[in-house]
C-alpha cells in the first residue's frame, strides 16, 4: 500500500482543491449546483484549518478537509475518485476530530452532508441531529450531524 501523509494546506494548494472538488463524481448530475463555481482560495486556506491527505511518493492529492472552529463545522471534505475504497475518508476524519481536540474545540463538530456521504459519516460515529433545509441554489433538504467530542 502507498504511503500516505496528512498535512496542512498552503495557499499555492488553493487551485489542486479547487480541481478535486469540480472533478468529483459525486457532484455531477442533480448535485452539481451544489459546486457549481465553488472555489477555494488562498483567503480560505488562510482562514480555516485545512489539512490534505497526500501521497507521500509524489505529493498527489488524495482528499482534504476543511475544519471551521467557531463554530465547529466540517466545511469540506472531498476524497478524489481515484483513492475511493482505499480508507482516505476515515483517515481523514480522524484526523479532523484530532485537530478539533488539539485546538480547544467543545462539545461536537457539526456536519451538513452531502445527502450520498451521509453513511459514511454515521460510520464514522456521527450522530443524526436534524435536516438543514433547502436553499437555493441547492433544492434539496440535507442530513444534519455532529461528531461527539
Amino acid at each position: 500500500m502507498t504511503e500516505t501523509m496528512i498535512k496542512p494546506a498552503e495557499a499555492s494548494d488553493a487551485d489542486r482543491l479547487t480541481a478535486l472538488i469540480q472533478d468529483c463524481s459525486a457532484y455531477r448530475g442533480a448535485y452539481a449546483p451544489m459546486i457549481a463555481g465553488y472555489r477555494v482560495t488562498p483567503e480560505y486556506l488562510a482562514r480555516h484549518e485545512v489539512h490534505l491527505a497526500v501521497r507521500a511518493a509524489d505529493d498527489h492529492l488524495l482528499g482534504f478537509y476543511a475544519l471551521i472552529t467557531d463554530p465547529a463545522e466540517l466545511d469540506l471534505m472531498f476524497v478524489a475518485d481515484d483513492a475511493q475504497g482505499l480508507g482516505i475518508g476515515r483517515r481523514l476524519i480522524t484526523h479532523l476530530l484530532d485537530r478539533a481536540h488539539a485546538l480547544g474545540v467543545d462539545g461536537a463538530v457539526r456536519v451538513v452532508s452531502h445527502p450520498p456521504a451521509e453513511a459514511f459519516y454515521l460510520r464514522m460515529g456521527a450522530e443524526r441531529v436534524g435536516t438543514f433545509p433547502a436553499r437555493p441554489p441547492i433544492g434539496w433538504d440535507r442530513p444534519e450531524l455532529r461528531f461527539p467530542l
